[in-house]
């Protein structure tokens, strides 16, 4: 281990791995020689969409290895699902080495990592064909199995093309393949660091990291950030970066235009904590929490864009007020009305212990005397079976739901800036109805609810009257 405050530990993202022979000389190297090379710490990714092809897709649901072999009785669809991550983990190593023999080398890391992986998957279901045993008992197990795999061989594929231009680079396999023993997260972490040193050597560290808590039983798909930020706060980083392939930006820049945005710069932990309880993760918030906490400051940047220093998350106030960034999202609004609810306790406890017992993100709600919403991310399917509990709950309720969009303007400090009555003056200006809008007294966020169709041009709507125009209204103010 390195002394506090003498190294950084940096994270690259899967859609940015899939480039990452782009980032050999302009991030790993630039221009760097000697011990400069070194004091680097760099976390990565699968490549992208091989996570998607291990599990299942992010986004559409399409089943991976795991969904394919948890659906699987006797057929072999998980085996033809493992030969397409195979090819897929082949064509993303293809791209990014160009040496024959580094090209021979990887070959034969992804075969021995998935034969092994196969094999694994094979005795398993023939042991779980025994009535004593259940499949659906060693299904997170599984998960993981094959979780590791994806960053395990990104990180590899990393170091031999860092070795092949001259880098001391180190392969750091935290996935605990193959090892024994069952270890928590910081003792995973701690074991495989003990030999390395960072300042003369660069580790590539699997995102995946193999642990007695199982990352992906609380966090699924973003255990990449939590290893991130437990080896950050270990180490005594004196910085942890985030590389993604684009800027944190007040907006979407292909929504509200490149031209309109602005790059935060600086920011705070409170921010990151909204935008990601909006689905805007600039960091996971038990990452988020565990760099706080050991004060460790986070930078998120363009990878592409190595020149410029990005966005500065550290636990400071902003000195004046402002909005940083206006975003938004689809959400159910579920509406329980009930009229005996006027003073009567437990109502919301309820309701929540239904919404936790059906993995039910909740983003917002909002209450009166007899009526309780809750402003929730999750899917039709799943929405139906809330209903279908709450109705049997309080037969004599009227439990219905719709499809909304959220849109939340953010900043460190909001006070006297009137964001609620300027943006909805901004949407009524724009011929958009605001169904509901929010504001708490900690004034680090305001949410306005509208139609689905209407999310992107009342996006625009506020990004220009709260951030576009900000200066100008500040100067006229003062």
């Amino acid at each position: 281990m390195t002394e506090p405050q003498q190294h950084t530990v940096e994270k690259i993202g899967g859609t940015s791995m899939s480039r990452v022979n782009e980032l050999r000389d302009s991030l790993f190297i630039a221009g760097r020689k000697g011990g400069s090379l070194y004091g680097r710490i760099f976390v990565v990714s699968a490549f992208g969409g091989i996570t998607n092809l291990l599990l299942e897709h992010k986004k559409s649901g399409e089943a991976g290895v795991y969904a394919a072999f948890a659906n699987s009785d006797s057929d072999h669809r998980w085996h033809d699902a493992l030969d397409r991550v195979a090819d897929a983990m082949s064509q993303a190593h293809g791209q990014v080495l160009e040496h024959p023999a580094d090209i021979e080398r990887a070959e034969a890391f992804v075969k021995d990592r998935l034969l092994g992986a196969r094999n694994c998957l094979i005795d398993l279901q023939r042991l779980c064909s025994y009535g004593h045993f259940r499949l659906s008992e060693h299904m997170l197990q599984t998960r993981e199995l094959l979780s590791g795999l994806g960053e395990a061989h990104s990180a590899f594929v990393t170091v031999l093309m860092l070795q092949r231009a001259g880098v001391n680079a180190r392969f750091v396999d935290l996935s605990g393949w193959r090892d024994e023993g069952n270890v928590t997260l910081s003792q995973r972490i701690e074991g495989a660091l003990k030999d390395v040193d960072p300042l003369t050597e660069m580790p590539i560290v699997t995102g995946y990291a193999q642990c007695a808590e199982g990352l992906m039983r609380e966090f699924d798909r973003g255990y990449s950030e939590v290893t991130f930020s437990r080896l950050a706060a270990l180490t005594g980083a004196k910085e942890a970066i985030i590389h993604k392939e684009f800027h944190l930006s007040s907006a979407d820049p292909n929504l509200v235009g490149v031209s309109a945005v602005r790059k935060l710069g600086r920011t705070n932990y409170d921010v990151a904590d909204q935008l990601s309880n909006l689905g805007m993760e600039a960091i996971h918030p038990k990452a988020a929490k565990t760099l706080r906490q050991s004060g460790v400051p986070l930078r998120v940047t363009n990878a592409f864009e190595p020149e410029d220093s990005g966005t500065l998350i550290d636990d400071q106030p902003a000195l004046e007020s402002a909005v940083e960034i206006v975003t938004g999202l689809d959400l159910f609004a579920l509406e329980v009305f009930e009229q005996d609810m006027v003073g009567v306790k437990g109502y919301d406890a309820t309701i929540i212990d239904i919404l936790t017992r059906h993995n039910v993100r909740i983003v917002s709600k909002v209450s009166n005397a007899n009526t309780i919403t809750h402003y929730v991310d999750t899917s039709l399917k799943v929405l139906r079976r809330v209903e279908k509990d709450l109705v049997e709950k309080y037969p004599s309720a009227a439990v219905t739901s719709r499809g909304i969009s959220m849109v939340a303007a953010v900043g460190r400090n909001l006070d006297g800036l009137a964001v609620l009555s300027r943006g909805l003056n901004a949407l009524a200006g724009k011929g958009l109805e605001a169904i509901g809008a929010t504001q708490g007294p900690r004034q680090v966020d305001v949410q306005f609810i509208v139609e689905r169709d209407v999310l992107k041009p009342a996006i625009k709507a506020l990004h220009a009257e709260l951030v576009e125009d900000q200066k100008a209204d500040l100067s006229q103010a003062a």
